[in-house]
């Protein structure tokens, strides 16, 4: 404060109150420090405010708990003939029911006041429980759909990443290698692959009979056919990288090229990753749908979404309801993955969020 007697004096005197601490309110008024973050953390807060890709995630957790649960809640099997008995003739009243109908056995069951849980799809020509058959075959659907996208990003990412770090002949290579498989017309390769991959993959006394020659060979296709898309991507996103100082500076101080691309590369491609990854699943479980609908897929009896559509053809005029249960849950899955891809592009895409 300066000197009330002669303002043009250099002698000043001192305020206490001027040098008290601040209390907690000041020092937020004063701060307004925003709390720390992290590119993930705040990728999920604008995913979050995307209404329609939270409510695809919602949908695709649904059915992904669904068909994990219900096959070991529900009272019947996938595989189980409702109108087969050991020793007795079969009982034609349980093939072919319409939703929430019943066998014989069944209906004099609730005659004599007993319970019995009804068929909420009805029954197939085999007398088994479709609705259990749908949840069981989007099990597979998705499974199948996951693994293949995994395949795929394993092998489109250790390629890519490879093409985008050496550069040079080992890209030049690389790259006429992901041209010629782009030129090959996909679903008459895929068809031609999964016919001899299943006569040749011989799977009798292993782990793997049950799962059946046709999942291995259509892992097998999407491995050798579906990287190429990811590969580009990587390799795109590692030559734009690899010319950063970090990058310099770890290769100046003798940074191997593996811990490079482990350590700097990939991390900083991530976003782009868990986007490609998330919009390839919807395109495996399509493919998958196809393979099996023109019984290149699942072994029966075990179904899948395509395969059940496929059956579903032989009785389309007396029981069309069996193609559209299959039909509109792989729309639903492949409509809801889509959109979430969707929206984890709009979310952790830092040039939209510029």
């Amino acid at each position: 404060m300066l000197n009330a007697k002669n303002p043009f004096s250099l002698q000043q005197r001192l305020d206490p109150d001027a040098f008290r601490p601040a209390t907690a309110e000041e020092k937020e008024y004063i701060s307004k420090m925003r709390p720390s973050s992290t590119f993930f953390r705040d990728g999920v807060k604008r995913l979050l405010k995307n209404k329609v890709a939270t409510v695809s995630l919602i949908i695709i957790v649904i059915i992904t708990l669904s068909s994990i649960i219900l096959p070991y809640v529900w009272p019947y099997s996938y595989d189980q003939m409702l109108g087969v008995q050991p020793g007795r003739p079969a009982d034609a009243s349980y093939n072919n029911l319409a939703p929430f109908q019943y066998g014989k056995s069944e209906l004099k069951k609730i005659e004599n006041g007993e319970s019995v849980f009804p068929h909420i799809f009805g029954t197939d020509a085999h007398g088994r429980d479709y609705f259990i058959r749908v949840v069981y075959g989007t099990r597979i659907s998705l499974a199948v759909g996951f693994f293949a996208s995994i395949i795929v990003l394993i092998i489109g990412m250790t390629i890519g990443a490879i093409a985008g770090y050496c550069g040079g002949k080992v890209d030049l290579i690389i790259m006429r290698i992901v041209d010629i498989i782009y030129s090959l017309p996909d679903m008459l390769v895929i068809i031609l692959l999964s016919v001899v991959l299943r006569q040749v993959i011989n799977l009798e006394g292993t782990i793997l009979e049950k799962i059946g020659a046709n999942i291995i060979s259509m892992f097998i296709v999407f491995g050798l056919l579906y990287w190429v898309s990811m590969a580009r991507l990587i390799r795109g996103q590692i030559l734009s990288l690899r010319e950063q100082e970090y990058v310099l500076a770890a290769q100046a101080t003798g940074a191997k090229g593996k811990w490079i691309i482990m350590k700097h590369l990939l991390p900083n491609c991530i976003s782009v990753v868990i986007i490609s990854t998330a919009l390839q699943i919807p395109n495996a479980i399509f493919t998958e749908s196809f393979l099996s609908f023109l019984g290149l897929g699942v072994n029966a009896p075990m179904p899948s979404l395509g395969s059940l559509a496929s059956d579903a053809l032989n009785g389309i005029t007396s029981y069309s309801y069996r193609l559209i249960f299959p039909a509109l849950v792989i729309c639903l899955i492949v409509l809801s993955l889509n959109l979430f891809g969707d929206g984890l592009r709009d979310a952790f895409d830092p040039k939209l969020n510029a």
